[in-house]
């Protein structure tokens, strides 16, 4: 069978089989104007809920005068090269010695975007003898990372301990009997799609007894939990047990990039052996210094998490108050659980953004199981408790129409004529 062949009987894939109907609207849609609580979609102004940017550091002016400041001196090219052959510098030096400091390790090493950083490290940490052993609701950058690891590999159920410890004991069998290998533990700090923490403390209790090392990603507590904003660690009080400890740019810094912090031989080993940072460019001078900008406001000005914070307890508390499902978030991602057709939550999604203006995304089968529906918002530090109000208002208007069945006229309308109207 001819390749291409092959791509056009699978339909496009799993999400590509909905490109026809669902690009450019409900896939790849395209959001517009300044970072900030409103923004444009398809020509009208919505309540934005759909961005990482936590603290509001995205479009800070102050960042932003760093940030073009470090452009109009560098450029975008420099320092060309890898950071081994030739794109070192004292800034990315400096970066990570803040960088290990914040969140309480030895040492840093930086690198270019979170999903090509955590695979690699994965990649780096383990031979064919050791076993993995991790979260099976992991993001898909640590799923991809293990999926090159050419040993074994377990998953436990999602922050459930006592499959947590089954896994374990089956890789100590392997690992007692082979004298090679050691474990690696993965987990998150947040989980993104259902905003809970993973349960680091309940997972280092277990260290001593099993000789594990862990291996944590922190993308979406690093900036939004624990007392400095170090990360759901140290919302736990364990951070000193998380013996690589992996963050993003791309959520509280409102940047790109990445790093992974621990101890100092290890992240000299990661330093030396990350092939996707061995043989690709080097950070570029202006997202380093101006990462340093957003880590000194992050570390030095708490209000920006304290506005966030305010805005997600007053959205979480808002939607629970009436009658909205937001599971067991206990962080500041907030998902809110509803029951469907794939063709009901087109229509109530396109309802809430063109009637109400409300953005959030939307997530459906095959993320999560048939009939399931999920919206998840994401709440920043630049929202307005008007943006809140509107939302909240909007939430409770839709789901009392999905109720009612309201979308399913909607669903049959589009069976019939390929087109949701209102």
């Amino acid at each position: 069978m001819d390749l291409f062949e092959k791509i056009t009987k699978n339909s496009m894939g799993s999400l590509g089989q909905y490109a026809d109907m669902a690009e450019g609207y409900w896939i790849f849609p395209k959001l517009e104007g300044e970072l900030k609580s409103r923004m444009h979609f398809n020509g009208k102004e919505i309540i934005c809920w759909s961005i990482n940017n936590y603290l509001g550091l995205g479009n800070h002016p102050e960042v932003r005068e760093v940030d073009n400041q470090a452009t109009k001196d560098w450029g975008l090219a420099y320092p060309m090269g890898s950071r081994m052959m030739s794109g070192n510098t004292d800034y990315h030096d400096e970066f990570e010695g803040q960088l290990a400091e914040f969140v309480q390790k030895e040492a840093a090493v930086l690198v270019n975007f979170g999903y090509q950083g955590i695979m690699s490290s994965i990649d780096a940490l383990v031979d064919r003898h050791d076993v993995i052993v991790y979260d099976s609701e992991s993001h898909a950058c640590i799923i991809d990372g293990v999926r090159m690891h050419l040993g074994k590999r377990f998953a436990f159920q999602h922050n459930d301990m006592e499959s947590f410890e089954k896994c374990l004991k089956r890789a100590k069998r392997l690992t007692d009997d082979s004298k090679k290998g050691g474990i690696l533990v993965i987990s998150e700090g947040v989980f993104g799609m259902r905003g809970d923490q993973g349960k680091l403390k309940e997972i280092v209790a277990l260290k001593k007894e099993y000789g594990f090392r862990l291996l944590v990603d922190d993308a979406h507590g690093f900036g939004t939990l624990g007392a400095t904003g170090a990360g759901a660690g140290e919302e736990q009080g364990v951070q000193d047990e998380i013996d690589v400890y992996f963050a993003t740019f791309a959520k509280a810094m409102g940047s790109v990039g990445a790093f992974l912090a621990g101890n100092a031989q290890v992240i000299k080993f990661l330093k030396y052996n990350m092939r996707s940072q061995i043989f690709a460019k080097s950070l570029m001078m202006p997202l380093v210094i101006g990462g340093m900008k957003r880590l000194e406001m992050l570390r030095d000005d708490p209000s920006h998490k304290a506005k966030l914070w305010e805005n997600v307890n007053a959205l979480q508390s808002g939607l629970k108050s009436r009658g909205l499902d937001i599971g067991d978030t206990n962080s500041c991602v907030t998902p809110v659980y509803m029951h469907g057709s794939l063709y009901e939550a087109m229509a109530l999604v396109k309802d809430m953004r063109e009637n109400h203006g409300v953005f959030c995304s939307l997530v459906v089968y095959p993320v999560i199981p048939k009939g399931m529906i999920i919206l998840r918002l994401i709440p920043t530090a630049s929202h307005t408790m008007k943006d809140i109000e509107e939302t909240l208002d909007a939430f409770e208007a839709i789901a009392g129409k999905l109720k009612g069945g309201a979308y399913k006229e909607a669903e049959a309308e589009y069976a019939s004529n390929n087109d949701l109207t209102w």
